[in-house]
């Protein structure tokens, strides 16, 4: 899906994604899902460009597995001057937390480029496994 690249984005974002998946992955993943998609998106619009026409792209892939599902969010905005970077937030700090939250609820999460921009993506496992429990394919 394509929302825009406004703090509006990470509302139609997260509503459309609790509304495809809602009946489909358990509620714990859910909520996690939702609260990252929610960061990815809300970096996106506080610290990349938008993509042509101020946008940026929003995209999920689910697939079933034998111990679960396993969903990928996919963020990619116009990029910005220096890529994702995971920073050490003061206590009393706004903000600088987000993708501490990403990799703690993410099984893995990385930062691609090409022409267009950059996607930083999240992958999840399957609900109740640990990092170390997975295998990901890469």
């Amino acid at each position: 899906m394509v929302v825009p690249h406004h703090a509006t984005g990470a509302r139609l974002a997260r509503h459309r994604l609790a509304d495809e998946l809602a009946d489909v992955v358990p509620p714990i993943l859910l909520a996690d899902l939702i609260a990252v998609l929610a960061e990815l998106v809300g970096n996106a619009v506080r610290h990349a460009d938008p993509l042509p026409g101020g946008v940026v792209r929003v995209a999920w892939r689910l697939r079933a597995t034998a111990s679960g599902p396993t969903v990928q969010l996919r963020v990619t905005d116009g990029g910005g001057a220096s890529g994702p970077l995971m920073r050490v937030a003061a206590p009393d700090a706004a903000d600088g937390r987000g993708l501490h939250i990403i990799s703690g609820l993410a099984s893995r999460w990385g930062v691609e480029r090409d022409g267009l921009g950059q996607s930083v993506w999240a992958e999840f496992g399957p609900a109740g496994a640990t990092r170390s429990d997975l295998v990901v394919a890469g």
